[in-house]
């Protein structure tokens, strides 16, 4: 797969989005709308989870929104029927609840999973589906740069579900036909993210505490590294391999080759545009719990693109942070 994948294939496309009204399906929804796409919304507005009409505002009268649910058999039968493309983008994404509960994630993301793809194999066997899921599915880094073949060791329960629904969409597409193409990505940041709360991505959750001028606490000594992806940048990827055809039946990781330690991200924060003054306090605490998800450095560039196409705002020209 090579980045000259040609995007002009969406034009008068219908397109179905499950969590159209979140972060990511919002951003992908006005991509897809820009590239002549007749463009489907499905969001069920589980609080605190970003699903927001204001997202779409710039395209509100160019989509169709459907209030429903991945789970809901019933409204899948209508909203699959017709669709070239379903991006499935919807789900329980708040490790932090699945430590203490995980029967949400086994609902929506392993049972709502499964009966969009039976839904799609009984209805509408032609769709191409994608699937958005997590690099949290590996686990604990085994190697570096961590690629495909990384041994699969979720930790968390979300993780584990996400990592299900993908190889269930695999199973779907070598079974019966169904062609699929899954994404694992990583730290998604930028515009239209939901910033209530810290529990979903501590990029975007930064940035709010520099618009508020609040305390930006780093644990440890700032040293640890994460990737993060540009939003644009994972829309593009997800674009991109929709619109390839050897990219079905297969799994991509994507990331960037150069990850920022904690405190670069955060002195990038400090001076986002609309950050209160380039003043915000900053901390350090010398121990964190552990999380589920896995701290290494990086994934490696995959199937010819990488999300470094878009230059990080916490790095230089020269690429020094």
């Amino acid at each position: 797969m090579t980045e000259q994948a040609s995007l002009d294939g969406f034009r008068g496309k219908q397109v179905l989005i499950t969590g159209g009204l979140g972060f990511l399906g919002s951003n992908l929804a006005i991509a897809l709308v820009g590239l002549g796409a007749r463009v489907t919304l499905l969001d069920a507005m589980v609080d605190d989870h970003g699903g927001n009409l204001v997202t779409v505002e710039p395209i509100k009268d160019r989509v169709t929104v459907n209030f429903s649910d991945v789970r809901d058999e019933s409204s899948l039968k209508y909203l699959v029927r017709g669709k070239d493309y379903v991006f499935h983008l919807a789900g329980q994404n708040d490790h932090v609840l699945s430590l203490t509960n995980p029967f949400p994630d086994i609902d929506i993301n392993i049972k709502g999973s499964a009966i969009l793809l039976e839904t799609c194999r009984r209805f509408n066997p032609g769709a191409r589906l994608v699937y958005s899921g997590t690099r949290g599915e590996y686990g604990r880094a085994v190697m570096l740069p961590v690629g495909e073949d990384q041994p699969m060791h979720p930790r968390g329960i979300y993780e584990l579900s996400s990592l299900t629904a993908q190889q269930m969409f695999q199973i779907y597409n070598d079974n019966h036909g169904i062609p699929s193409v899954t994404l694992r990505l990583t730290n998604i940041y930028g515009e239209r993210a939901q910033m209530k709360h810290s529990r979903f991505g501590v990029a975007n959750w930064f940035i709010r505490l520099a618009v508020d001028d609040e305390t930006i606490p780093v644990f440890g000594d700032g040293s640890l590294l994460r990737d993060f992806v540009y939003v644009q940048d994972a829309v593009d990827a997800m674009l991109r391999c929709a619109a390839t055809e050897a990219a079905y039946g297969r799994s991509s990781t994507w990331a960037i080759t150069a990850p920022p330690a904690f405190a670069s991200w955060r002195r990038s924060s400090c001076a986002w545009p609309g950050a209160a003054d380039g003043s915000s306090r900053r901390s350090h605490r010398s121990a964190r719990p552990r999380s589920p998800a896995t701290s290494a450095p990086t994934s490696a560039r995959s199937r010819g693109w990488w999300a470094g196409s878009r230059r990080p705002p916490w790095r230089t020209a020269s690429g020094r942070p």
